[in-house]
């Protein structure tokens, strides 16, 4: 016989949760899941917000290598002064785009909610597919990216906050792989899209793929409202009942019902202490709420959330400096430097994305039982060592791959192997961690700094790749794989276990006490 669940009485309530108190719906089975349709509709529509940074990764990663493109914007084509650094700096708009975006969202998440948050992010996404598609020059097509950089970025920020404030905790970490999964699919869409109309003689060529990218942004931004709000924004809006009320229905029981009742009155447990904390802290919250919000941001630094904030940072940074984005945006660029032909080298570099979302699936469904430590210890590990074996073979091959054909093939199944590896690790757990590791009153601020980590460490990898390239050639091998291994001595440190905890549960996890 189960073990009778603890009830909570207003009284109790009053003088605090005990939050090690597990909540539990069900056993954490896929089957669960596809039985609360409405959590995983809700956390599928919002994860779509990030099919719009792996649009542009699939998109960009062709266009550079069309021969109509480098027509319209001759900065782009090889020969022409300065080639590496325009690439580069076009390519990383976006990313500085989005690093601005996530640091202008979380004010705006807190203050009209993360759903419309996502239809603010939107509307900046939209104007910026439409400059770049309408773009007559290099620098409107730059200002473009930038314009939906701040879109894009901030619809990925928005997108984890949502999920990890909706979802129960036995799925938390499954839901939030969608994003990543979201990421990969968008690239590859995009990237087979571009490689077909690549066969178009005239602009259209690239300009019909950046056109395209409106349309899965605007399905976000207007279907969101169909969900609810997140319960955990209502209830630090002073919103109780509505809190209940939404809870309630996306957990699909009566607002009477037992684990429904412990969940959100552990919320509203959690939101009282942070607010207690926040009027002690800030007296004059309410009359310089700017000048606050400044210093909330300083605070993530503080000896009580640094270790949090370290995680937090840490996670993405190390995801880009794995090294992703390099083969990603410039994978026909690397398999052409291993020997390869054009039309080969492209057909090469859309099998990364798929390799990626093979690795994605098996994530989505056992996360939240392997646990986030062990990901990103052994990950660090798997990704590092195709990295340095393919430093070694491209310094000691790459000056004469012809006559050295296996070995230019062997490296290239290494660049799947990498591939396969971080979809399984850090590739999900950069958007996992820092959605969970932060209290409600620190999330938005938190994740938002999170994510413009990765838009900051893509927008140096977009930007200086095409120079190591040209310039270290097999060191560009090395760097990657060093930073494999400093992710894991990074993670065997500071990272913990928080599979299976709720949100305010994972205080604990970090030695802070509700009392």
């Amino acid at each position: 016989m189960d073990k009778e669940k603890p009830t909570l009485n207003h009284d109790e309530y009053a003088a605090g949760v005990d939050l090690d108190v597990e909540v539990k719906y069900d056993d954490g089975r896929l089957r669960d899941i596809l039985r609360s349709p409405y959590v995983f509709g809700a956390a599928l529509l919002a994860s779509f917000g990030g099919s719009s940074f792996g649009y542009d990764q699939g998109v960009i990663s062709i266009i550079l290598v069309m021969p109509q493109f480098r027509h319209q914007y001759p900065e782009t084509a090889p020969g022409s002064p300065r080639y590496g650094f325009h690439v580069g700096f076009m390519t990383g708009m976006l990313e500085l785009g989005a690093f601005i975006g996530c640091l202008l969202l979380p004010p705006i998440a807190d203050r009209i909610s993360r759903k419309w948050g996502l239809t603010v992010a939107t509307v900046f996404f939209v104007v910026g597919a439409i400059m770049q598609t309408a773009s007559r020059n290099y620098d409107t097509l730059v200002a473009g990216r930038f314009i939906g950089g701040i879109g894009v970025g901030t619809l990925a920020m928005g997108a984890p906050l949502y999920i990890s404030e909706i979802a129960p905790p036995a799925w938390r970490g499954s839901l939030l792989v969608l994003e990543s999964i979201s990421i990969v699919i968008g690239a590859i869409v995009a990237y087979w899209i571009t490689y077909g109309t690549r066969s178009i003689t005239g602009e259209w060529s690239f300009r019909l793929p950046f056109l395209l990218q409106i349309f899965p942004a605007l399905v976000v931004g207007c279907a969101i409202h169909l969900f609810p709000f997140s319960p955990r924004w209502l209830a630090m809006r002073g919103r109780d009942d509505e809190s209940l009320a939404s809870l309630a229905k996306l957990r699909r029981r009566p607002p009477q019902d037992e684990l429904v009742q412990l969940e959100w009155k552990g919320i509203l447990s959690e939101v009282r202490l942070q607010r207690e904390m926040m009027e002690k802290e800030y007296p004059d919250y309410h009359s310089r709420p700017i000048w606050v919000g400044l210093k909330q941001w300083a605070s993530l630094l503080r000896s009580k959330y640094f270790r949090r904030t370290l995680v937090a940072l840490g996670t993405p940074f190390f995801q880009q400096f794995s090294g992703i984005n390099a083969f990603v945006y410039y994978a026909p660029t690397f398999f052409e430097a291993l020997g390869q032909d054009n039309d080969t080298s492209l057909i090469l570099s859309g099998m990364v994305n798929i390799c990626q979302l093979i690795g994605n699936i098996p994530i989505f469904m056992y996360l939240d039982r392997v646990g986030r430590r062990k990901l990103a210890i052994f990950g660090g590990i798997a990704m590092a060592i195709p990295h340095l074996v393919m430093a070694g073979l491209v310094g000691q091959y790459s000056s004469d791959w012809p006559s050295h054909r296996a070995l230019g093939w062997f490296c290239m199944a290494l660049v799947y192997v990498y591939a396969l590896t971080y979809a399984m690790s850090y590739g999900p757990l950069a958007w996992v961690m820092p959605a969970e590791v932060f209290p409600n009153s620190k999330r938005a601020k938190g994740v938002g700094a999170a994510t413009a980590m990765i838009w900051l460490a893509n927008f140096i990898i977009g930007v200086v790749v095409p120079e190591m390239l040209i310039k270290i050639g097999w060191g560009t091998f090395l760097f990657f794989g060093l930073f494999c291994v400093a992710a894991t001595v990074f993670s065997f440190i500071f990272v913990p276990e928080t599979s299976g905890k709720s949100l305010e549960q994972i205080a604990a996890v970090f030695g802070d006490r509700s009392d």
